[in-house]
């Protein structure tokens, strides 16, 4: 471990930091709000807010200035000059007499059926990564479908792989030093406040950062008053023992949470820093217990007042809010101007003994901060879901999570059953930001039933249908969950006919899917609950000219969320040259999707060099696979590491999680129309999965892909054992599979 402070740190204080994370207290949360008669709304405002940096953490002259950031700017329809649809209608033979390449293929009648009447068809299994369909095509002769699935995969495995190895090599670290450092000012504190009505709270401190430097490996001294708070709390992490008392708290915590997971299990330093980060991200000091409120002063003084520290904690909550978005909590961001307005300038511990007064105007103060939007500790039924307080490294709030929270119990009443609605469904989400056919199914499937869902989910959609550029820039995260929302729009005339009916949208709604299972699993830790040879052989080669989904504004927010991943680490002198040069050559791959999809969809021909493209995307995609599974040696891994992976994102206090996961890709075959010819194409698409599970199981990517069928043999490669998977698809997703 780092014994001092990395200089690192320091540059990256002059680095980018987003201003709704820093500037505004961590205010994006501001968007959703409720009023006075619980009714949720959501505001326009699209302005960042200026409040001073100085206001945070005391005297700005002990403390490095804070640089205004430059935020995501993602495109939209009219910065890109998005020209009407209007590809040339083709027609598709009930027997595919009209598909010129049918030869090529293999094919039941069922399969044949399915294919002339909507036009597509998801079968089967794609092999364990998604580049593996192309490249099989390119040396097959087999016209290539590029699909969006397969590029924001692709996006998956980049971000996880930088989120990884800055953890590892920055983070973790910094982590480190700064919980030893806050343990040592509180144990500081605590000195002069023995004795005092502040003691306990001191000591709670001590125990509190004591137990983030332990469980990642630091050494800290055995303070005999806060010893047992301390081992007990790293027994019950440790153990995830289940819902119990917090020995710092004396609140319940849900222990289950700090099993590792995602990438996060695969080796012990990140399983370390995942339960040191879930530890300072989930530990909540209730505003409405005295002694928290005491605690959550002290914190804020022990933070501020030293500069070394506030640069740490800076540091890595300006990273990960880049990555993950801003603290759905208050936080010192908040604490810190009430604490000078109560007490004055440059307070010091002794100034706090006797002062009750002050510390009265100091809990009026902190009662007056807005609330959390989610709520992510077990509450007592009738208990208010949004629980006022202070945390040190709040996770992060996030629309999804927002949307959720208010389609569940208690913001949503009981069936004519009697039943609750104590988890929420995936498609709440896309439902929420407008999609007609996600809605449709939730209806069918009995969700519209519970008391109030349709009166929030009403709220939601008219709040989330502006273009809100505050919202949608506000992170990496965010970004994302942008760069998928097209998917969401019916395609109607001059979109290409496999695109012009109920199943496609519904292929469509998948694909959000998966990319968001992905999204969550790379984020699992910080918000608040991813050239081979020309084939050859034949007499007569066929015509192999693919086709790209035409999702055009997709691959313009694509292009931008690429581009300011690599701008935004390289500020933050995160970034490798190589990894600067890939994440570019990610946001140019998708700028050539997004020019042949306008083309595609204005008729006209693609280039030779466009169609080579398009031939050649399997082993673009193969490139970027392999720089994120290459070892710490520059070493390709050997293994081919399935796509499969799993994240919880929902917590029912009474046992279960609601678990999503991604199986190995689908195969995507697709009736398409290349220069007035006819054939079909095939490409790779997310197998997506979702299902209540036992909390105390919370699933890791291990035991998904055994599950699947697949276990590691010693060399770390994954075979496939023939198990059967003991859990299915979402029924909606069956009706375009073959």
């Amino acid at each position: 471990m780092k014994k001092q402070i990395n200089q690192k740190v320091w540059k990256r204080i002059l680095a980018v930091i987003l201003a709704a994370c820093m500037l505004s207290g961590c205010g994006l949360t501001e968007l959703f709000q409720k009023d006075n008669d619980s009714e949720l709304f959501f505001t326009e405002e699209e302005e960042e807010k200026e409040e001073g940096a100085e206001e945070i953490a005391g005297d700005s002259s002990a403390r490095t200035e804070i640089v205004r950031p430059t935020i995501l700017n993602m495109m939209d329809e009219t910065e890109i000059g998005m020209a009407a649809p209007a590809a040339a209608p083709y027609q598709i033979a009930s027997d595919l007499i009209n598909v010129e390449n049918l030869w090529q293929f293999y094919m039941e009648d069922d399969l044949k059926a399915k294919l002339a009447q909507n036009g597509f068809a998801v079968l089967g299994s794609a092999g364990s990564e998604f580049y593996m369909t192309y490249e099989e095509n390119r040396y097959s002769l087999i016209p290539n479908f590029v699909t969006v699935d397969s590029l924001m995969h692709t996006y998956h495995l980049y971000f996880s792989y930088l989120m990884k190895h800055i953890e590892r090599e920055d983070l973790a670290d910094d982590l480190a030093g700064l919980s030893v450092k806050m343990a040592q000012n509180s144990a500081a504190q605590y000195e002069v406040l023995k004795g005092s009505e502040w003691e306990d709270a001191a000591a709670r401190n001590v125990a509190f950062f004591s137990v983030g430097a332990r469980l990642l490996g630091a050494e800290t001294p055995a303070y005999d008053y806060a010893e047992n708070m301390i081992l007990a709390e790293l027994e019950n992490i440790n153990g995830a023992v289940g819902i119990t008392i917090s020995a710092v708290t004396g609140e319940e915590e849900d222990y289950t949470q700090y099993i590792p997971r995602g990438y996060y299990e695969e080796e012990e330093e990140l399983q370390n820093y995942f339960k040191a980060m879930m530890w300072y991200g989930r530990i909540h000091f209730k505003q409405e217990k005295e002694e928290l409120d005491k605690s959550a002063l002290l914190i804020t003084m022990a933070l501020t007042e030293d500069a070394e520290s506030y640069a740490l904690w800076e540091g890595i909550y300006a990273v990960t809010s880049f990555f993950a978005g801003a603290s759905d909590d208050a936080g010192v961001c908040e604490y810190g101007p009430l604490v000078r307005e109560a007490y004055g300038e440059n307070v010091s511990p002794e100034d706090l003994v006797d002062n009750a007064e002050a510390f009265r105007e100091f809990r009026t103060l902190t009662e007056k901060l807005d609330p959390p939007q989610i709520n992510s500790i077990p509450i007592a039924n009738g208990e208010s879901n949004v629980i006022k307080g202070f945390r040190f490294m709040g996770q992060r709030f996030t629309v999804d999570a927002t949307i959720m929270q208010n389609l569940i119990y208690q913001n949503v009443s009981e069936d004519a059953s009697g039943n609750r609605r104590m988890l929420p469904d995936v498609l709440d989400v896309p439902a929420a930001l407008g999609s007609e056919k996600a809605l449709e199914i939730l209806e069918k499937q009995g969700d519209t039933a519970y008391g109030g869902y349709s009166e929030n989910m009403e709220k939601l959609r008219n709040g989330l249908s502006g273009e809100n550029k505050a919202l949608w820039n506000a992170s990496l995260y965010a970004g994302w969950l942008n760069t998928l929302r097209p998917l969401l729009q019916e395609k109607g005339a001059g979109y290409p006919v496999f695109m012009q009916n109920d199943e496609w949208t519904k292929k469509n709604l998948e694909c959000f899917a998966g990319s968001f299972t992905e999204l969550k699993h790379d984020t699992v830790l910080y918000t608040k609950q991813v050239m081979a040879e020309m084939g050859g052989g034949m007499e007569e080669e066929p015509d192999d000219r693919g086709y790209v989904e035409p999702e055009p504004l997709v691959y313009a927010r694509f292009n931008a969320l690429a581009s300011q991943t690599a701008e935004g680490l390289e500020k933050y002198g995160m970034l490798k040259d190589s990894d600067k040069e890939n994440l570019f050559k990610l946001a140019e791959m998708a700028e050539k999707l997004l020019v042949i999809s306008e083309k595609e969809l204005q008729n006209e021909t693609l280039t030779e060099e466009e169609y080579e493209f398009i031939r050649c995307y399997g082993g673009n995609l193969e490139h970027f696979w392999t720089e994120a599974v290459k070892n710490d040696a520059g070493i390709e891994g050997a293994q081919e590491l399935p796509a499969a992976v799993v994240t919880d994102i929902a917590t029912d206090p009474n046992g279960s999680v609601l678990e999503i996961a991604t199986g190995n890709p689908s195969r995507i075959y697709v009736v398409v129309q290349v220069d007035g010819s006819v054939k079909l194409a095939a490409g790779s698409v997310y197998t997506f999965y979702q299902f209540p599970w036992d909390m105390n199981d919370r699933l890791t990517d291990s035991k998904w892909r055994y599950m699947m069928g697949y276990q590691a043999d010693e060399n770390g490669n994954w075979r496939d054992f023939g198990a059967e998977l003991p859990v299915k698809q979402p029924e909606w997703t069956q009706s375009y599979r073959y």
